[in-house]
């Protein structure tokens, strides 16, 4: 019945090229043979087993039976209503009665399987053989999509590599070889345009199974897809000597990351910008010519805004807090660097804002030597 090279040539190739276990193509071989059987000799109720020895090609068919007794089953047609709602009905093709099933066995207990032994059958009717099919290839998409899930899951937070596959209601769908995925509309780098067959970098943020299906989600919007681009530029960075500290990013326009140097030796801005600059350059090509600022992480949240704020230069930097208890910072700027700390459209004072985690309020002042109290023009994050 069985090619036995063939079907080991096909276990061999679904196991290195779909990463599917043998033992759970056999077993999905066992199930569609048992149906197949069912569907061609078996009685409504019965569960039948199959058997296969793929060493061999031997095949043999079991019946199973449930041991029950009269706690879990009725047979009498006048069974009462309760009978009815708290048993099963007794069904000589899928049970047996615990004192019959002693007679075979004699440990034999409640809710045990019975094996009896059926006739052997290799020849099975169309639909049987379609049932059988359909049993296979469902159990290996199952399989392939468990196998998937698990390898991008693994995945989650890394960078992954495809191919644009076709756009759909803004979405762009990239084929990553074993499985599609998706970058949403609002995971898109603003302006960018991709054309099919192009090859595409995204971070990987989530592998998500639900009732309507399984998505693997990349996005190139995400912060942390600008920290593992950097990632791989800066090996200060891989190896823990710089740690980043913070990032903001408005993807496609500005972005400002907050690194530190664990190595007091170290110049943790001069490491992730490289020389000449070609490190920072580098990411910047890949996210479209972004503009990014790098800046030094400081405990001391004066020194830290203010170095948020670059390339403005700050004056001074006040530390409070408003009425509902959020930190709130006070910064003076001479006034000709007010609209250079806004930045166009607040940009400049939002991220930095964002970065630090303080509401900021820029405020412009005639001369350094001018009191707060005498700011002529004010702007807030």
């Amino acid at each position: 019945m069985f090619d036995i090279k063939t079907m080991t040539l096909a276990l061999d190739e679904l196991e290195q090229e779909r990463g599917i276990s043998r033992s759970i193509v056999l077993k999905a071989i066992e199930e569609a043979l048992a149906a197949a059987y069912k569907k061609e000799y078996g009685n409504k109720g019965q569960i039948i087993r199959s058997e296969f020895n793929p060493e061999t090609g031997d095949l043999e068919f079991k019946q199973v039976k449930i041991v029950v007794d009269d706690t879990m089953v009725y047979e009498d047609e006048d069974a009462t209503e309760e009978e009815r709602e708290n048993k099963t009905r007794f069904n000589e093709e899928h049970h047996i009665m615990l004192d019959t099933a002693k007679l075979i066995k004699k440990d034999a207990e409640l809710d045990n399987e019975l094996e009896f032994p059926l006739e052997s059958k290799e020849d099975f009717g169309r639909i049987a053989a379609q049932t059988a099919k359909q049993v296979v290839m469902q159990k290996i998409r199952e399989a392939e999509r468990t196998s998937m899930l698990e390898e991008f899951g693994e995945r989650e937070g890394e960078i992954v590599t495809g191919t644009v596959q076709r756009f759909e209601r803004g979405n762009l769908f990239v084929d990553l070889g074993r499985a599609t995925a998706i970058i949403p509309y609002e995971e898109q780098i603003p302006g960018e345009r991709y054309r099919q067959g192009e090859r595409v970098r995204a971070y990987l943020y989530e592998v998500d199974e639900s009732s309507r299906g399984s998505f693997i989600k990349l996005s190139r919007a995400h912060p942390q897809f600008l920290v593992q681009l950097f990632s791989q530029e800066v090996p200060e960075l891989q190896s823990g000597e710089i740690e980043v500290k913070a990032v903001a990013r408005e993807a496609g326009a500005r972005s400002k990351i907050a690194i530190h140097a664990v190595n007091n030796n170290l110049d943790p801005v001069g490491a992730m910008v490289g020389g000449r600059g070609v490190r920072v350059s580098t990411v910047m090509s890949e996210l479209g010519g972004e503009k990014i600022d790098v800046i030094e992480w400081s405990e001391t949240p004066e020194h830290f805004i203010e170095d948020a704020l670059s390339p403005a230069e700050i004056l001074n930097v006040t530390i409070n807090e408003t009425e509902e208890g959020e930190p709130h910072a006070d910064v003076d700027v001479l006034e000709e660097q007010q609209s250079l700390a806004i930045g166009r459209g607040g940009q400049n004072v939002r991220l930095a804002a964002k970065l630090t985690g303080y509401k900021i309020d820029i405020r412009a002042m005639d001369a350094p030597e001018q009191e707060a109290g005498d700011d002529v023009d004010n702007a807030s994050a």
